[in-house]
Parts: structure tokens; C-alpha cells; sequence
């Protein structure tokens, strides 16, 4: 597809109202549909914030026929900063998870990419495809050279997860240069089976969609994973070079629009 479906407007939080509208799309997901929580979660006005929200760029799909309410038509939202604008706030949202070290001494041009999610109607369409393009159009344009950030398994009990874990860490382990590693207090070591024990179709269907999505990208995991109690989550830290993403790929997501 070359242009945005009608019905669908992407563009970028540029107001509170914006910025109020990711986050109660954020409380749908996070809060009533995984049992998530936080210091910052606002029951009463259902929305999921955090000290973070406002140095990010929300990069928001809208279906405005979804609903008269201006607060109920983002159904799909991705929080991004990039390298620049983490020095000047401190650091990113994932150095509460993970060492960032090597990435930080790289060279190289970053971008986090966070607190992704659909509406689960629009889930199965084109509404992550959208938002996918989107986020491309933004990668490629900026010049960013490696996109990272927390991904979830939902759930807090790692033998449970311990096949698509350890399939993680035995196939898709970043290479040396780039893997960070969960922070040591927290440290979960993923590699739980070993390899010629895990069934790999039976096992893929165990892990999440979006972390699928960036492995077909040529995506890859950072060392250990972290037990997130208040968002009800085991977490891995996805690492995608852009140099790894083929000349297809690129041409297939650099051809939508954001307003």
C-alpha cells in the first residue's frame, strides 16, 4: 500500500489533548487489558502517563470514526526519542532496565522506541502497518542507525516463557557490539532449555507479535531479561541495526505520510 487508508490520520502529538489521547489508549491496553500499573496510572481519568511522556514524540494513528470523543479516536501510539534529545533529559526509559553502554559508545545514531500498541479491533488490519510505515518514513529520513527498546511477554514467571526466552537468547542474541545487558540487580538469565530442546514453530506462536515483527526486520535481543512488577511483564530489549533491514523492507515501509 502507498498511502494511508482514509479513514486514518497519522501524525504527532502536538498537543495536551494529543498526548492525553495516547495515554488513554495506553490505559485500554496496559492497564485494563494486561493488569499493568504504575506511580503515574490515573484511574479515575484512565490514563496511563509517566514522568517520560513529555520529552518524547508520540507518533499517534487516528481513526476519527471511531468515536465524537477526540480522546478515544488514537488507536495506535509508539513514544520515540532519540539520542540527542536523551542527553538532554538524563538518559532514555530503558537504562531502568538495561545497561546501555555500548550502545551509547558506539558511534552510531540512536533512536528508543517505546510503550507501542494497537487498539485491539484494529489489531490483524492495517493499522499496524500503518503504524510501521510511519515509523520507517521517520527512521530512514532522520539518518538513525540502530532503533531499541523494552518489549514485553506478558506475565511475570520466567519458567512459564522459558522456551521462547531461551530461543531468543540461543538464535536472535545481538552481536557483541550492540548487546546490551539487563541491569545486573535485575538480571534474568533467558537461557533456561537448551537449543536442540525447543520446538521453534511451536515456540514462535509464544512470542509476541511485535517482537516477531522485528526479527523478520533482522531485530535481535539484548543479554538477560527484566521483571517489570508494575506493568505485569518479563521484558527484552529489542535491538534492530538498520543496516540489517533489506533494500525490500526499507521500499515496503518508506511510503506513507505523516502529518
Amino acid at each position: 500500500m502507498s498511502d494511508l487508508d482514509p479513514k486514518f490520520e497519522l501524525r504527532f502529538a502536538t498537543s495536551a489533548q494529543d498526548l492525553r489521547a495516547a495515554q488513554r489508549l495506553r490505559y485500554r491496553v496496559f492497564v485494563q487489558e494486561l493488569g499493568s500499573s504504575g506511580e503515574m496510572v490515573d484511574h479515575e481519568a484512565e490514563l496511563e502517563a509517566d514522568a517520560f511522556d513529555p520529552a518524547y514524540d508520540h507518533l499517534m494513528l487516528i481513526d476519527k470514526n471511531r468515536s465524537p470523543d477526540p480522546l478515544e479516536q488514537c488507536v495506535g501510539v509508539y513514544r520515540l526519542l532519540t539520542d540527542e534529545k536523551a542527553k538532554e533529559i538524563g538518559g532514555f526509559y530503558t537504562e531502568d532496565e538495561y545497561d546501555l553502554t555500548v550502545l551509547k559508545a558506539s558511534g552510531k545514531r540512536l533512536l528508543e522506541l517505546g510503550r507501542s500498541c494497537v487498539a485491539p479491533e484494529y489489531r490483524g488490519g492495517t493499522a499496524l502497518y500503518h503504524m510501521w510505515a510511519g515509523l520507517a518514513k521517520y527512521v530512514f529520513e532522520g539518518g538513525f542507525d540502530v532503533l531499541f527498546g523494552v518489549a514485553s511477554f506478558h506475565g511475570t514467571d520466567m519458567s512459564k516463557l522459558a522456551e521462547p526466552l531461551s530461543l531468543l537468547h540461543h538464535r536472535h542474541l545481538a552481536p557483541k557490539a550492540l548487546r546490551v545487558r539487563a541491569v545486573e540487580d535485575q538480571f534474568q538469565d533467558m537461557n533456561l532449555i537448551p537449543e536442540a530442546d525447543i520446538d521453534r514453530r511451536k515456540t514462535m506462536l509464544l512470542v509476541p507479535a511485535l517482537i516477531k515483527a522485528y526479527l523478520r526486520l533482522g531485530g535481535t535481543v539484548g543479554e538477560g531479561a527484566f521483571i517489570d512488577h508494575a506493568f505485569n511483564t518479563i521484558d527484552v530489549c529489542l535491538i534492530l541495526d538498520i543496516a540489517q533491514v533489506s533494500p525490500r523492507q526499507k521500499e515496503m515501509y518508506t511510503r506513507e505520510r505523516i502529518r
